[in-house]
């Protein structure tokens, strides 16, 4: 994949291996290394976990605790130095430590993309996506959770998913009356306010208290407003599953973690109870016999598929491969889900307020993050301000769009590397749309369906665990999407038209006709359905393909218990 060759003028600066070298005192600091316990490995255990993401490396952490034996097996590897940077995001996605997936080309969105496809980022190492994302803190609406219950999922309801959340979590940002009751200290798992800011991140508050929304915590009590991003960054370091639930119980002797262990079946006995995996380690095949419960939590795309390959799934999909069927489930797979996000939306600035192509370049930026922990590169590069606003159906505190704020532009590094490799233009449209704004500073507002209707799919390519699923979003299938898009794009404006980003930032909408749109009228319907169908793209968040519901639901995989 050539994507992967193309670096930024910032990032040529800091080659790889040159990076890692610098990054070695602060890697021996936090212990990394050392996940793997594969020399241990034994015939039998009391659970197996596939996966050591951040469902999986939680839960092995926890039944670990309490003295049963526990393999946790990860296709991955060990975490790499860069992996601890926060700032250092942008060049995991597309490295070893991702999967490389793909979506299907699209026939009716995504016309702005290779293929009318992107990359669907998902972790393939030690604390899975936790490993590699963007460490944004965000836990969803209340709403989210109650409706679970109410579909027949006891349990499931926010005020009892409260009381593990602010058991996982050691909060270290502001607290204030609003959030005390929600907020937990002590966890193992490090959350806290950027350390790190331009000055657009204030100015994007401003502008949300100019339209009358208040600055929030979208992790308390409601969600509607706009919050300065809270991250799972400890001391200037990325602090995911690895780092907060792996590693310390990777000390006990009951818990084996085994990497680069490539799972491709479940077995079953004659009652259809599991009994055990097969998977691939060392180049060998091998197997490992469970006598409590196999806890499958491989992700959205990579458990549908090995359930499918172990015989559970849609029969005419199974009988397709050739695979005998063990239980016809047509929920396994189904139901895929994806925040579709519109990419594109930018404004260009004075200077001095945002990120530049020095940024990470700059010598005192490197110093001050190697020996104190501080700068831009103790936070995730670019992101700095969320935002909620109500929903248009049913329930208004129940938010139909979430709006992302970036405070760069596809031409920060002059068009080499962040449009057209990381977010995955084509290199001719990115050429022709965002040269004007080669080297100025500026922002981008994402607009991204919290709550889509549209579904996908996750289906075998064939019955070798090698070839990756194909994964079918099926963007834009349901019409509502387009319209909370539509909404979403001209909110974005509005957003970009305050006095705090307009006037006191000279922000200037890039109004250039979208090449492939030029035949609409500018900012009718027709436009920004146009704009949308080529320029929407995955926002990296697929869920829904392990259904939970009631046993009355035919699409539900898993009832509430798992």
């Amino acid at each position: 994949n050539s994507r992967m060759t193309v670096m930024s003028p910032a990032m040529s600066m800091l080659p790889i291996a040159l990076l890692r070298l610098m990054l070695m005192p602060m890697v021996q600091e936090v212990g990394q290394g050392g996940y793997d316990s594969s020399q241990r490995l034994q015939i039998v255990y009391d659970f197996i976990v596939v996966g050591s993401g951040s469902a999986g490396g939680i839960v092995a952490a926890r039944l670990s605790e309490e003295g049963w034996k526990v393999l946790l097996l990860e296709a991955g590897g060990e975490p790499t130095a860069e992996t601890y940077v926060p700032a250092m995001q942008l060049t995991l996605t597309q490295s070893e430590l991702d999967w490389g997936l793909y979506n299907k080309p699209q026939k009716n969105s995504m016309l702005g993309y290779d293929n009318n496809a992107n990359l669907m980022p998902r972790g393939r190492v030690v604390g899975g996506c936790s490993t590699v994302n963007y460490m944004m803190y965000i836990r969803g609406n209340r709403r989210d959770y109650d409706n679970w219950a109410a579909l027949g999922n006891p349990g499931w309801d926010y005020n009892t998913c409260l009381k593990y959340f602010k058991k996982s979590e050691d909060f270290q940002g502001r607290v204030t009356p609003e959030n005390v009751n929600y907020h937990g200290k002590g966890g193992p798992l490090t959350v806290t306010n950027k350390k790190w800011r331009t000055p657009l991140a204030a100015a994007f508050l401003k502008a949300g208290r100019q339209l009358g929304y208040n600055t929030i915590d979208a992790n308390a009590k409601e969600q509607i407003g706009f919050m300065e991003t809270d991250v799972t960054v400890r001391d200037g370091r990325r602090w995911g599953v690895a780092s907060a639930f792996i590693r310390p119980a990777n000390k006990r002797e009951n818990l084996h973690v085994v990497l680069r262990a490539t799972v491709s079946k479940i077995t079953f006995d004659k009652s259809n109870r599991a009994t055990g995996v097969i998977f691939e380690h060392d180049g060998k095949q091998k197997f490992a016999m469970v006598k409590r419960e196999v806890i499958l939590s491989a992700g959205a795309v990579q458990s549908p598929q090995i359930l499918m390959l172990s015989g559970i799934g849609p029969r005419e999909h199974l009988e397709e491969h050739g695979i005998p069927v063990l239980q016809d489930l047509p929920g396994v797979g189904g139901n895929l889900q994806d925040h579709l996000t519109l990419f594109g939306n930018v404004w260009t600035t004075k200077a001095g307020v945002g990120y530049n192509a020095l940024t990470l370049a700059n010598p005192l930026h490197i110093q001050n993050y190697l020996f104190n922990r501080q700068g831009p590169y103790s936070v995730p590069f670019g992101v700095e301000v969320n935002a909620w606003t109500e929903g248009v159906e049913g329930d208004p505190k129940w938010p139909e769009m979430q709006y992302l704020f970036i405070a760069a532009t596809p031409g920060i590094d002059y068009g080499i590397f962040f449009g057209p490799t990381y977010v995955g233009f084509k290199r001719q449209l990115n050429d022709a749309y965002f040269s004007d704004l080669n080297g100025r500073e500026g922002f981008g507002i994402g607009a991204i369906i919290s709550r889509p209707k549209s579904r996908g799919t996750v289906r075998l390519k064939s019955r070798n665990v090698k070839d990756l699923p194909i994964l079918d979003p099926n963007y834009l299938s349901h019409p509502d999407d387009m319209q909370s898009l539509i909404r979403g794009a001209r909110f974005s404006l509005k957003i970009g038209e305050t006095p705090a980003l307009k006037e006191e930032f000279e922000a200037k909408y890039h109004d250039k006709l979208l090449p492939g749109c030029e035949h609409e009228v500018p900012n009718s319907d027709a436009y920004w359905e146009c704009y949308i169908r080529h320029m929407a793209s995955t926002l990296y968040h697929p869920v829904g393909t392990c259904k939970m519901g009631p046993q009355s639901d035919p699409y539900s995989v898993v009832d509430h218990r798992l």
